[in-house]
């Protein structure tokens, strides 16, 4: 999952109060002091393996403190050298150790040079997490206060733990960077369909790591043991064996883990966000629209938001709900391996942990406006209150005649363009970037033509564009969107791809979000289905269960409500929107044997009459509607 790197710039505080615009953060006062691989027993009698970074003084001695605890745990191995926010390869965050800040770096159980077998997101990580937590705060030099950094997984684990630990812990603040919301929805399936690209990417990452790192941290240890690491080695070949290959297997095969059940319910941060309220643990949220959880980090603020208000988790905020600054999201134009370009993010974690951790008014919630939204297309970063964000309304644009999208409902009885199932697409997209983490980004420095430009997308028997007349003034999209289509099929299955894209005045299509859905699991979950104020949905949600799995009758007319991930976005003057229908999505998703089976040979046809009106709902708004500028952000350059 996502490792942080190239993080350059600045970040500044919150504007609402003169603390905020004089704090500055304390120089560099100290070394670090570091001991590695240092034993924690867990309840049952486990191992699992830290290590501790502490503030030195000038002889290289661990500096008296005492000293606030950040600790991070990770799957990947503490010594991999992938590097985390403002750490180095080695894992060290060196800006809060130099700061003052004792920092503890831990292989969850399983990994690294940690003992047991590893399952993703296992429940029991949750459970060592707390463990950890309180071993961590009784260190030496430690003031007994702890926070919780890190990112992609490393994020989701600190929202797991942070709901085991009860209301009186010494555990006080999160920062947790690139985390999910709903591990099924936000990455593992794509509309029921398996997310091969990043699936592989991880499970291939994951169990290189699994093997080559207790060699790698036994080398580094303070005090080495050859033969506990053969021990080491031994039971994380088991969970090799029971994990990665079971789930494959698990999933081809039509398993339990194919549907959004028990497994993944078990896993979801969306489940324990009222818990971290009710601990009173306040958070700090940091996301990208182009990541592999674009669709979750609003949804955690949004349910943190709702949780601290009194209201359901899952609920849209309401125009007028009261906010809090204690939890706050940040959303940048990133993909997962470029989360937190440009900004000094090191700076941001100090600002967040010195008010929670060390009692200083820094600022930084001194804020009405907890939400910090980067606008792609605008290239600032702009203020709001809730989301959905109440500035945007939305509104159905209905497919019509000539590849047209637009407000008005079609009115002839009949209407039908045809499109059929290819189980292929072009890979130059943005999607295809985005879900391999955004290794293409990385690698030619955002210049990735596929992202600025996915024409080669819209050709073809599988694909179908309607386009909206040039927009008359800049607008803002912002905000989830629906994609309604009313079709036929000829297979007892369909698969239908949303993309939506802005359109240059040359013709120019870049790509700003996707969603995607396997027709069989097109039922409604009504209590969870976000609904525009025009009755249409804005956010729909899938059971995605085994019970809720339905057949697609042949030839009959048939609605399918395709959630597409949120963004924000202005659509200049001149420039229009462009709805962009696939069959397939390469190389990101993996059709298991039984979908293809149900798919093969499908013939679509896409409803545009009176009677079967397919629609997008998309929430705009007028470009002054977010005029206020992020109060906590500073750009260099």
């Amino acid at each position: 999952m996502r490792i942080i790197t190239g993080i350059a710039a600045l970040l500044g505080v919150a504007a609402m109060a003169a603390p905020a615009q004089a704090w500055q953060p304390e120089p560099a006062n100290f070394g670090i002091a570091e001991q590695h691989n240092v034993p924690v027993t867990m309840r049952d009698g486990t191992v699992l393996r830290a290590d501790i970074y502490s503030p030195a003084d000038a002889n290289g001695q661990p500096a008296k403190g005492p000293f606030p605890v950040v600790m991070t745990q990770s799957p990947y191995g503490k010594d991999a050298g992938l590097g985390l926010a403002g750490q180095s390869g080695t894992g060290e965050f060196q800006y809060l150790i130099q700061r003052g800040y004792i920092d503890v770096v831990a292989d969850v159980r399983g990994a690294g040079d940690s003992h047991g077998s590893w399952g993703l997101f296992d429940p029991i990580q949750a459970d060592d997490g707390a463990e950890l937590v309180r071993w961590a705060a009784k260190l030496p030099h430690s003031s007994g206060k702890v926070g919780l950094y890190g990112s992609s997984y490393l994020g989701i684990d600190q929202l797991l733990t942070a709901s085991k630990v009860g209301k009186h812990s010494p555990l006080k603040a999160l920062f947790p960077v690139i985390a999910g919301n709903d591990i099924y929805r936000d990455t593992a399936y794509f509309g029921g369909v398996p997310g091969l690209e990043f699936d592989a990417i991880f499970l291939g990452l994951t169990g290189g790591l699994d093997v080559t790192n207790p060699l790698v941290e036994t080398g580094r240890a303070t005090s080495p043991d050859p033969a506990d690491t053969v021990q080491v080695e031994a039971e994380h070949a088991g969970g090799l064996v029971s994990y990665h290959a079971a789930t494959v297997l698990n999933t081809e095969l039509n398993g339990d883990q194919r549907y959004d059940e028990s497994y993944w319910q078990a896993r979801n941060p969306r489940n324990v966000l009222k818990k971290i309220v009710t601990n009173h643990i306040p958070a700090f949220l940091v996301g990208g629209w182009y990541d592999l959880f674009q669709r979750g980090e609003p949804l955690n603020f949004s349910g943190l938001q709702n949780a601290w208000a009194g209201r359901p988790v899952s609920a849209p905020m309401l125009p007028n709900q009261r906010v809090t600054s204690r939890y706050q999201l940040l959303m940048g134009p990133w993909y997962h391996v470029t989360a937190g370009d440009g900004l000094d993010v090191g700076r941001l974690h100090l600002q967040w942990f010195d008010r929670w951790l060390k009692g200083i008014d820094t600022g930084i919630t001194h804020t009405r406006t907890p939400l910090h939204l980067y606008e792609l297309g605008d290239g600032k970063y702009r203020e709001a209150r809730r989301y959905p964000f109440g500035e945007a309304t939305p509104a159905p644009y209905y497919l019509g005649a000539g590849n047209t999208l637009g407000t008005a409902k079609p009115k002839d009885a009949a209407g039908a363009d045809p499109i059929v199932f290819t189980g292929a697409t072009s890979p130059c997209d943005r999607q295809s970037d985005q879900w391999g983490a955004g290794g293409a980004a990385l690698a030619t420095s955002g210049q990735n033509p596929c992202d600025s430009n996915d024409s080669s997308l819209q050709a073809g028997p599988g694909a179908l564009t309607y386009t909206t007349a040039p927009f008359t003034s800049d607008r803002v999209v912002a905000g989830p969107i629906d994609a309604t289509i009313y079709a036929t099929s000829t297979r007892p299955d369909t698969y239908l791809e949303a993309t939506i894209e802005d359109i240059d005045a040359s013709g120019t299509s870049t790509s700003l979000t996707a969603g995607g859905l396997l027709g069989s699991f097109r039922s409604l979950d009504a209590g969870q289905t976000w609904r525009a104020p025009d009755g249409n949905p804005l956010l729909p949600y899938h059971p995605y269960t085994r019970a809720s799995a339905t057949p697609v009758e042949s030839g009959k007319v048939t609605r399918f409500d395709i959630e597409v991930f949120p963004t924000f976005g202005r659509i200049a003057k001149g420039h229009s929107l462009r709805l962009t229908l696939t069959t397939s999505d390469t190389p990101h998703l993996g059709f298991t044997p039984d979908q293809l089976q149900n798919l093969a040979g499908g013939a679509y046809q896409v409803q545009r009459n009176a009677g079967a009106a397919s629609f997008v709902e998309i929430p705009t708004a007028p470009a002054d509607a977010f005029a206020q500028t992020c109060s906590i952000c500073v750009t260099t350059g």
